[in-house]
């Protein structure tokens, strides 16, 4: 890399006037690398340039104020001014996920920092590279329990990459360097960098690029030849395989080289709630989303499996279900990045660390060379059957309301899959996965692991700043909207026009349906009042926070509401789409159980004829 630093902010030569004055001799120009006196505020902005930050998501306060001085002058660096750090937070994450970059945020000591901890946590359950600048009590005050003090460091050891407590404004450079290459190789995180206020305002040398100091941190990414051959070998003797995708495929940019191995072998694909658009839906070898809420053909294809090739996925309790009765006659190929995650959770019978781009592309060479495909033609017989019988779909509520399913299902249709969608967390996260047909990577935005409410709002709005022309659908619940809303604002005066679609049933719908299900219709504590009352009014507050409000509630008005929101384009959109409010998820398989028990509706549990796939 080169430095970033312009000739005016360095030593480089003397201003006109200077020049003009009688016997002035101008300074000569230093090579490059030179070590320039810069503070640690100046240091940290010119890093940030130097390693291709384009936009900030943060809030200044006293600890981080010094940095915020020298990024006033920044040209390379934009800050967007959030209205809460978790708005930051979860901002750097939709950004980071749209483009593919490390995503950043920035937030002063004390409650800004602890504000993080939750994007943190969420980015590190779902892979996603972040970088967080933190600012932090002078060193002298640090352990005084000091105004707005929080070991911020120590908050955020469990959930995030890495994290550094810089206290020399010399390793200015060299941490944030180091930071933004932890966070985007191997497998993707979070990484925290907290500075004291004065090691910003200390004068120090810059000089770009510095030498790293990892020991020790170096990723596998080329798998091993050995057990990439015996991926193949199984791949050719089995009769039921399955290729189980998870968002390491996304993060790896491997989806061509995936939907290559799929069409040479033949096998079904299932992708995860992260990996939705890491193959096209509308290929006819993919079979759905599995897990809880997952298709029946891409949970009854994963239980019956004899071989599961999962790629880039981590065995998560949401896909297994019960792991003790999770795809009992299945052998494990598990191909991931992160050796830890190698038989966390199912013991791998062939392990393979390594990128998923580069894993995939040998083993397409390694089937090759063995010159025998699987012989799938009973075991797509039996997915057909799985699929004809439990086909995706939906029905329309009893008492006449809008359907959500159908509201989401009409939002994809429309919108098409060029665009961005990002989701809260609940039913209509749920309904956002199923109904909406994504073909391409990085075009379905969620909170997978963590499962974060009030994602959707930042989320949209980070990825609108990274891909500014592209649209970007926030996917939201009326109890998601009201955590973070107040972003719609920032929106607004910053110039990103997201659409924002409420699948507003005036309750916590999720949480309302397990009440339904197992709490015998008892609904503590879940009616928000958006139906009764009507507050907030999603309209007014939506034209309050600068965006064009609208409002649906009936089918007919779905594809008009919709379009007119395409149409505006110079402010944000929120559409307050007035739901039932008994709608439920399926299939679901409930917490706690096996797969083998989906329910394909209240009451209805597919039946798997054992005898149609043996042999």
């Amino acid at each position: 890399m080169t430095s970033a630093t312009s000739r005016s902010e360095t030593n480089a030569g003397p201003p006109a006037a200077a020049a003009a004055q009688p016997g002035h001799r101008p300074k000569p120009t230093p090579p490059a690398g030179t070590p320039v006196r810069v503070t640690g505020a100046q240091s940290l902005v010119r890093s940030l340039e130097a390693v291709g930050a384009e936009v900030v998501f943060g809030i200044p306060g006293g600890t981080i104020l010094p940095a915020y001085d020298p990024l006033l002058d920044s040209t390379k660096v934009r800050h967007v001014l959030v209205r809460h750090e978790q708005g930051a937070g979860h901002a750097a994450t939709g950004y980071a996920q749209a483009t593919g970059k490390v995503g950043v945020c920035m937030a002063t000591s004390g409650p800004g920092a602890t504000n993080l901890v939750t994007p943190l946590a969420d980015a590190n359950m779902d892979s996603v590279p972040v970088v967080a600048i933190t600012g932090q009590q002078s060193r002298a005050l640090i352990g005084t329990d000091a105004f707005q003090e929080a070991d911020i460091c120590g908050i955020t050891m469990p959930i995030t990459k890495h994290n550094f407590l810089v206290t020399n404004p010399i390793d200015i450079p060299r941490v944030i360097a180091e930071a933004f290459h932890l966070a985007a190789t191997g497998r993707p995180g979070p990484v925290l960098v907290d500075i004291p206020k004065d090691v910003l305002q200390e004068t120090t040398s810059f000089s770009w690029p510095p030498e790293m100091r990892l020991p020790g941190y170096r990723p596998t990414l080329r798998p091993h030849g050995k057990q990439v051959r015996e991926a193949a070998k199984l791949i050719a003797r089995s009769r039921r395989p399955v290729l189980y995708v998870g968002g390491g495929v996304i993060k790896a940019k491997a989806s061509k080289q995936l939907l290559e191995l799929a069409e040479l072998t033949g096998i079904p694909v299932v992708t995860t709630l992260m990996a939705r658009g890491a193959f096209p839906d509308s290929h006819r070898q993919h079979l759905g989303m599995p897990g809880m809420h997952g298709s029946v053909a891409a949970v009854a294809a994963m239980q019956r499996a004899d071989l599961l090739i999962a790629l880039g996925a981590r065995f998560d309790d949401r896909v297994t279900g019960q792991l003790s009765s999770f795809a009992p006659d299945a052998t494990v190929v598990h191909a991931d990045i992160d050796p830890a995650e190698i038989s966390k959770n199912r013991k791998a019978d062939v392990p393979i660390v390594g990128d998923c781009a580069e894993i995939i592309n040998e083993l397409i060479a390694a089937v090759h060379a063995e010159n025998d495909k699987p012989d799938l033609g009973a075991w797509w017989t039996q997915i057909d059957s799985w699929r004809d019988t439990f086909p995706a779909g939906y029905e329309w509520p009893v008492d006449g309301t809008l359907s959500p399913q159908y509201v989401i299902e009409r939002i994809g249709q429309l919108v098409g899959p060029d665009a961005i969608y990002t989701a809260g967390v609940g039913q209509h996260q749920m309904w956002a996965a199923q109904f909406i047909k994504y073909e391409k990577p990085a075009t379905w935005i969620n909170s997978g692991g963590l499962g974060t409410m009030g994602f959707a709002v930042p989320a949209a709005m980070g990825a609108q700043f990274g891909m500014p022309d592209k649209q970007v659908w926030a996917i939201d619940g009326d109890g998601c909207f009201q955590m973070t809303n107040q972003e719609l604002a920032t929106c607004a005066i910053e110039g990103a026009p997201i659409k924002v679609a409420v699948i507003n049933n005036g309750n916590l719908g999720m949480v309302r349906q397990w009440q339904n299900l197992f709490y015998s219709e008892r609904y503590s504590n879940t009616d928000l009042g958006t139906h009764k009352h009507r507050i907030p009014d999603f309209t007014l507050l939506a034209e309050a926070l600068g965006c064009a409000g609208l409002r649906c509630e009936t089918k007919e008005e779905v594809d008009q509401v919709i379009q007119r929101a395409m149409e505006i384009n110079d402010r944000p959109v929120v559409i307050d789409f007035v739901v039932g409010k008994d709608a439920q998820v399926w299939p679901m398989v409930a917490a706690g159980t096996g797969n083998d028990e989906i329910m394909a509706a209240r009451g209805i549990r597919p039946l798997f004829d054992d005898d149609e796939v043996s042999q």
